[in-house]
């Protein structure tokens, strides 16, 4: 049953899809050009290319060979993030488009047909003239001039209907690309660093200003290699934290396809070293094989753990897409045992597990998992399945700080939701 109502989701997808896809085809290329011309036919080309490219990157990330994967990624991740805008753009040229047509009516002269009507009753009526003009009787002599009414100029360019629409379409197509060009630089040219201070109440004072790098999302795969996370590495030990957390999302693939563009890893530098909990795309990955493959890059996995720090707890749970493994979080096992009067960090890949935390007696969560949306307006849809999308937040006595993450899923882009690492510096009230 369960295979049946996944055909039967896939086959909806395709045709909502297919669907989209063919209206932006008709306003970008059939209404644009004309039938049986070169650019028809390569226009038509790209839109039958396009799709075909986004869904073989889609299918290709879970069974294709590695470069295979590689090849499909930047192409048809890059055209369903063009397909999104490009939608979005046209979908408001439809409110632009016939304001455009009616003020090209009037530059045209108006109501064009209508007063050209208008002008052949006005010479009707002076050439049959007033009752006074008139000759008593017999029929009129024949006025040739004015009996041939003036040939309309031929058309010189396209018609209006055309014109309004190539004007749209570019305009739409000018939008997209520039959008989707400057969301693919701000991924490839690295996370930046955003700085945040949180007061936790039970921290000491010797232990007030003690900095956490936080970095989630990192997503190596067919797009962001080695390179990526060496910038990533640079730019954590730039801050010169305390303690790093990598809280989830590190990989998109196996340690055999990915272990050399994780390397930069074990350069990584904190006076209390690195931890590391996992995120539901390790699951996709081989976790096991991962975290074993983090462990021998330096850093420590915490799998339903706490490590006790100078000052506070620091404790990590597993992701809850585990959970259907029996390898979900388990808040017991990690903070079971441990004294309520010390302050406490949590690191957990996704902000659904607050409620835990608060439930548990946590003084900070550490999360990430939302990318901020990535792609606006996605913000509006991770705002539905997460209790905070990015930013700190308040739950009773718990605070959530939540990351936008340093890399990218899907199309390298980011709109609306720039890529960071966060110095989480911890303040003691006391202090």
């Amino acid at each position: 049953m369960g295979i049946v109502v996944g055909i039967l989701i896939g086959v909806v997808a395709l045709a909502v899809i297919g669907g989209l896809q063919r209206y932006v085809w008709r306003r970008v290329v059939r209404d644009t050009t004309t039938r049986g011309t070169r650019a028809r036919r390569a226009g038509t080309a790209v839109f039958v290319a396009g799709p075909v490219l986004m869904v073989g990157a889609l299918v290709a990330g879970r069974t294709a060979p590695f470069w295979l994967q590689k090849v499909l990624a930047w192409p048809g991740y890059l055209w369903m993030a063009l397909m999104m805008y490009l939608l979005l753009a046209l979908v408001v040229g439809e409110v632009v488009r016939p304001v455009l047509r009616r003020a090209l009516a009037r530059k045209d002269g108006g109501a064009g047909e209508s007063d050209r009507a208008e002008a052949g009753v006005t010479v009707g009526v002076g050439a049959a003239g007033s009752g006074a003009d008139r000759a008593p009787a017999g029929p009129a002599p024949a006025d040739p001039v004015a009996e041939t009414p003036p040939e309309a100029p031929a058309p010189t360019g396209p018609s209006r209907r055309v014109f309004v629409s190539r004007v749209v379409a570019g305009a739409a197509v000018a939008a997209a690309t520039g959008t989707v060009g400057y969301g693919t630089y701000s991924v490839l040219n690295g996370p930046s660093v955003k700085r945040v201070t949180v007061p936790l109440a039970k921290l000491p004072r010797s232990a007030h200003g003690f900095r956490i790098a936080v970095v989630s999302d990192i997503h190596l795969g067919p797009i962001l290699g080695r390179s990526f996370t060496q910038r990533v590495v640079d730019t954590i030990n730039g801050t010169q934290p305390d303690l790093i957390a990598v809280v989830g999302d590190l990989v998109d693939g196996s340690v055999a396809n990915l272990g050399p563009a994780a390397a930069p890893l074990a350069g990584l530098e904190a006076r209390h070293g690195a931890f590391f909990v996992t995120g539901n795309h390790e699951y996709f990955s081989g976790a096991e094989e991962w975290v074993e493959e983090v462990r021998r890059l330096g850093l420590h996995p915490l799998e339903n753990a706490r490590t006790e720090l100078p000052g506070f707890d620091l404790a990590g749970v597993n992701d809850v897409s585990a959970e259907s493994e029996g390898q979900g979080p388990d808040f017991a096992k990690a903070l079971g045992d441990r004294d309520p009067a010390r302050a406490s960090v949590l690191l957990a890949h996704q902000p659904v597990v607050i409620h835990d935390a608060v439930r548990h007696g946590i003084d900070l969560q550490l999360s990430g998992h939302t990318h901020g949306g990535q792609l606006w307006p996605g913000n509006y849809l991770a705002e539905l399945a997460n209790p905070t999308v990015a930013g700190l937040e308040r739950y009773g006595d718990t605070q959530l700080y939540v990351t936008r993450g340093a890399g990218a899923w899907g199309p390298p882009v980011r709109v609306g939701a720039p890529s960071d690492i966060t110095v989480v510096e911890l303040a003691s009230k006391q202090a």
